[in-house]
Parts: structure tokens; C-alpha cells; sequence
């Protein structure tokens, strides 16, 4: 694929700034650098880190701890952290690694297994098995330790629910439901956006994850069939999909294009929609009310009173009736961190019990250590928290092979394509299934479902 201008310019910067940031104290043993994501409204794990650094540092004489705060949204925020990987020079001691791409970065030669470590770590024995899978790779090793989970569902703003006549509280059944309650509020609220379901490049994978698989984990098909360990290729399910995509963007009942298309779309539905009650329903993680803590980037007092939530319910409203996604991010050791047992030892204090609470409560996330899930100051930290936790139940799971990211940024493409008015669904559906097969090596990595 050629790269247009604006893409071969970024790519130039991020590898000159990637060059950058990881060349002081990069000869030093006892400098660990911590590479990590703060952009728009997700400042917590910033803010986490700046404590942590000086409790490492008063535990640990004689070693500095060295923040790279890459400030970038998520696909960029990937692409640079690839990009400082690639030399032991720039590379990071310690890295925020989103789970789907571990088995991704590990052939790429960019982790280091930490199972002799995790071994003599007592707190290990906090976590399920469940969440000790999340950073544990095809080869059977460990590459990190669970920072926590979440789910997704739909928030409506209530207020606008009863200015519409919408019933509230709202259980949307079906597919069906939440286009007739976006389309209520088309009609007697002009001015409002209706829906909000992220789509195209711009959301990167939060288009792919909390958008097309929150649709399609809802019918009765999936991206990858474990049976055959093929990935799953013109099905109803993706076809499906991608009509609802064209359905709310044909009719206007999602934001214009060119706004879901900007990377800067998450934070302001975060920060400026739901807050001033211009958006009726988003699609979205259960993470968010962080932004509107106090600690937050947008403290908002009311966001309880003024937001409901509403599962997503399966398509037809199959059992067992509603969906969610999860995924997480782990903090992992860099295969070139020039002291793997010291910098294992700040992830483990950036994750020890009081830590991890605190991180916790403030990105609202769904706790994966059992003493944390446990504390009463986690139990009351958020009105929604049971409702997102509940969700565990029904939640799927990302196919986190080394070929997802290119299935992926394919579907990402085949949203963009639909929301765009550029091609049908049943065409950006088969040019989906093209490029999956060229990505994963051919018709014999893939199957079709019907």
C-alpha cells in the first residue's frame, strides 16, 4: 500500500522523536524508562506514574526512573512504540501494551517473559487465571502483569430520553431498538446527535473493538473460528455488521463522517458531548466516567444522575440476550531493558496492592487482583461499577493472534468505506475478505460461515 504525504510525515516523526526520547540515559543500568500513552482526556496513568516513579526511586537508591510520556492516540500510539522498538537504543524498559498485540510483539522480538519473576512475586496469587491469560503468549510464557479489564455497553443521556418521550430506563432488546430510539431523537431533538458508534481510522481500534465487535459478537458469528483456528470471512454476522454502520451514517443519525473520523472523536464525546448533553447515546467502554471524576480531565458531578446505561443487546435478541467486549492493557519488560529484574520491579510496585486501587478507581477499571476487587473503597468508587462488572459475564474476547492487527485496520477500512458512502457493505465485506487472506497467507488461513 503506498503511503499518502500526511501518513509518511508522521511516520518520519514518530521516528525521529522515537530516536529522541530514548537516547538520554539510554547506557545507563540503573535508568528505567517507562514508555506509556497520554492523549486528550486519558491522563490517570500519567498521573499514576508520576507517583510511583519517586516510591520506586526512595526504594530503589541509586536508580532513576525515566517517564517517555508518548502523547498520541491509539493506532499512533502503537506505531511509536513499534518504532522505539525496533533499536535496543530507543527501546523501553517497561511498556503499556495493549493485550491484543502481545503475541504481535513478541515475535517482533519486543518483550521479555517475566515468569521467573512472577514466581517469586506473592501478589501473583491475587490474579485469576483468567486475567493471568491476558499477558500469557502462544509460546506458554508471561509477558506482563494485568493493569485491569473492562466491558462496553451504551450510556444514554436520560434527560433527553424523557424530552424525546423515550421510556427510561431504557433496555434496548435489539439492533432494531437502539436504531428506533436514535431515530426518536432525530426527530424531536434537532441539534442532538443520536448515536455515537465509532467507526473508521480515525478510532483505530476502538472503531474495531467497542464499534464493528460490539455489532458482530452480537450475532451469531465471530472473527476467528477456534475449531479450525482460520479466521472467519464473509459471514452474515460481518455483512450484518457493516449494514448498521451504513444505517446510521446514511441516515444521519450518527456524527457527520468527518468528525468520527478525527482521532481527537473519543475525547470530545467525552469532554464536550455527553457533558453538554449534545449526544442521546454512545457506544462506549465502561472506563469513562473516569474523565468525569474529580481526578478527571472533565470533572462532572452529574454524569450519575444525567447518564443511564443499557447493555448492548444481541441483534435479534438471541440468547443470552446482550454482548460486551473486553480487553486490557498489561505492563511488560522490554526484551533490550538493560536490567530485566529491576525493571520488573517497578512494574510490580506500579502494581502492588494500594497502587493498583488507586489506578484503579481512577481509570475505572475493572479490577483483575482480588484484593482490589474486594476493597470498599473500590466497591463505592462508581455508581456504574456493578453494571460494567455484571457484563463480565456475557463479555467475548479478541482473537489476539500475531495477524489481528491487520484484521483490524482491515475492518476499519471496510467501516470507513461504508460510513463514507464509498461502497456498499456487501463490497467493503468482499474487500475485506480479500485483504485478510492476503494478510494472514492465503485461502487456506481462512474460512466462510453462513
Amino acid at each position: 500500500m503506498f503511503k499518502t504525504g500526511a501518513t509518511l510525515a508522521l511516520t518520519v516523526a514518530l521516528v525521529g522523536s522515537a530516536a529522541g526520547c530514548g537516547s538520554s540515559g539510554g547506557d545507563d543500568a540503573k535508568t528505567i524508562t517507562v514508555a506509556y500513552q497520554k492523549f486528550g482526556a486519558f491522563i490517570q496513568l500519567d498521573d499514576q506514574l508520576q507517583r510511583v516513579k519517586g516510591e520506586y526511586e526512595s526504594a530503589h537508591p541509586g536508580y532513576t526512573v525515566k517517564l517517555l510520556p508518548i502523547e498520541a492516540s491509539e493506532n499512533d500510539y502503537y506505531t511509536k512504540l513499534s518504532l522505539m522498538n525496533r533499536s535496543p537504543k530507543t527501546a523501553p524498559d517497561v511498556l503499556y501494551e495493549d493485550t491484543f498485540l502481545v503475541n504481535t510483539d513478541i515475535a517482533a522480538g519486543f518483550l521479555a517473559p517475566v515468569d521467573e519473576y512472577l514466581a517469586a512475586w506473592p501478589d501473583w496469587s491475587q490474579y485469576s487465571d483468567a486475567a493471568k491469560n491476558a499477558a500469557k503468549a502462544l509460546d506458554g510464557k508471561t509477558y506482563g502483569v494485568p493493569m485491569g479489564t473492562d466491558t462496553r455497553a451504551l450510556y444514554y443521556n436520560k434527560d433527553l430520553f424523557r424530552q424525546a418521550g423515550l421510556a427510561v430506563p431504557w433496555e434496548p432488546k435489539t439492533w432494531d431498538d437502539i436504531l428506533a430510539a436514535a431515530r426518536t431523537v432525530k426527530q424531536k431533538l434537532p441539534g442532538v446527535t443520536p448515536l455515537n458508534v465509532y467507526s473508521g481510522k480515525g478510532a483505530g481500534e476502538g472503531a474495531t473493538m467497542q464499534g464493528f465487535e460490539m455489532l458482530l459478537y452480537g450475532t451469531k458469528h465471530a472473527l476467528y473460528d477456534d475449531s479450525s483456528k482460520k479466521w472467519v470471512v464473509g459471514s452474515p454476522g460481518f455483512n450484518d455488521s457493516l449494514g448498521f454502520i451504513k444505517t446510521i451514517f446514511s441516515e444521519k443519525l450518527a456524527p457527520e463522517a468527518q468528525d468520527a473520523l478525527d482521532p481527537n472523536w473519543g475525547t470530545r464525546v467525552s469532554t464536550e458531548l455527553l457533558p453538554s448533553s449534545k449526544l442521546a447515546i454512545d457506544l462506549d467502554g465502561s472506563w469513562l466516567s473516569s474523565t468525569w471524576l474529580p481526578t478527571g480531565s472533565k470533572p462532572w458531578p452529574q454524569w450519575s444522575t444525567v447518564l443511564g446505561e443499557a447493555a448492548m443487546p444481541t441483534q435479534h435478541g438471541d440468547a443470552p440476550g446482550r454482548t460486551s467486549m473486553s480487553g486490557g492493557w498489561v505492563l511488560s519488560v522490554g526484551a533490550h531493558a538493560k536490567d530485566k529484574k529491576a525493571s520488573f520491579d517497578f512494574v510490580t510496585t506500579m502494581l502492588n496492592k494500594d497502587n493498583t486501587l488507586a489506578y484503579d478507581i481512577a481509570a475505572q477499571q475493572i479490577a483483575e487482583r482480588a484484593d482490589v476487587a474486594a476493597d470498599p473503597k473500590y466497591l463505592q468508587s462508581n455508581p456504574a461499577l456493578q453494571f460494567f462488572t455484571d457484563l463480565v459475564k456475557v463479555t467475548h474476547f479478541r482473537p489476539a493472534y500475531p495477524d489481528y492487527p491487520h484484521v483490524s485496520d482491515a475492518i476499519q477500512v471496510a467501516m470507513e468505506s461504508v460510513m463514507t458512502g464509498q461502497a456498499p457493505p456487501e463490497q467493503a465485506a468482499k474487500t475485506f475478505g480479500d485483504q485478510v487472506k492476503a494478510a494472514v497467507g492465503g485461502d487456506d488461513k481462512v474460512t466462510t460461515a453462513s
